[in-house]
């Protein structure tokens, strides 16, 4: 792909809105990178309830921000390069709608875009326990070509504080679109 590398991040209104915060953080560190940015109805509320952040602030981070209801917008179409699309966190309803090709909003039509055009996708799932409709939705997603990465904790690295557990889940992400993240520790590092 010639120009910038263009990833698309979802923020949906699952609990972990941090981590889509910190992801939009990690990638402004990463040169010759742009990031499109939606966020669901949902997830505002959780950003609120659980950040200290505005919805501004938040919209600051992305190089670009699309209302999850302009369903027009250039992350709806497959035309518009890009390197694939991150949706952290993702909640049950996101994966649902995602598994079954339902595309009312622009989060959920994006990711329908970055599947249909063979495009990695990555789901970071928040909920426990799961539920067998849950595991079906996820299974699902996952045969169409979607990365399930959910934000299990490592504790390997000997995490000190939960910024170093989120830093790690971040690394993780960035690693599926082969990006390294400062100080990110793999095993036998």
């Amino acid at each position: 792909m010639s120009g910038p590398k263009r990833l698309v991040v979802g923020i949906s209104g699952a609990s972990g809105a941090v981590l889509g915060i910190e992801l939009l953080q990690a990638l402004q560190l990463i040169p010759g990178w742009e990031t499109h940015l939606v966020v669901s109805n949902g997830a505002r509320r959780t950003i609120a309830l659980e950040t200290s952040h505005s919805m501004r602030s938040v919209a600051a981070l992305a190089t670009r921000f699309h209302p999850v209801e302009d369903v027009g917008a250039l992350i709806a179409s497959g035309t518009f390069k890009t390197c694939g699309m991150v949706v952290v966190p993702c909640s049950m309803k996101t994966v649902a709608g995602i598994a079954s090709g339902y595309s009312d909003n622009l989060l959920l039509r994006a990711a329908d875009v970055t599947l249909k055009e063979r495009r990695r996708l990555v789901l970071v799932p928040r909920e426990t326990p799961l539920g067998p409709v849950h595991l079906r939705n996820l299974l699902t997603v996952s045969e169409l070509g979607a990365v399930v990465l959910p934000p299990v904790l490592t504790f390997y690295t000997k995490p000190a504080s939960i910024e170093d557990m989120t830093r790690h889940i971040i690394g993780k992400i960035l690693d599926v679109f082969d990006l390294e993240l400062p100080g990110f520790r793999r095993w036998g590092d």
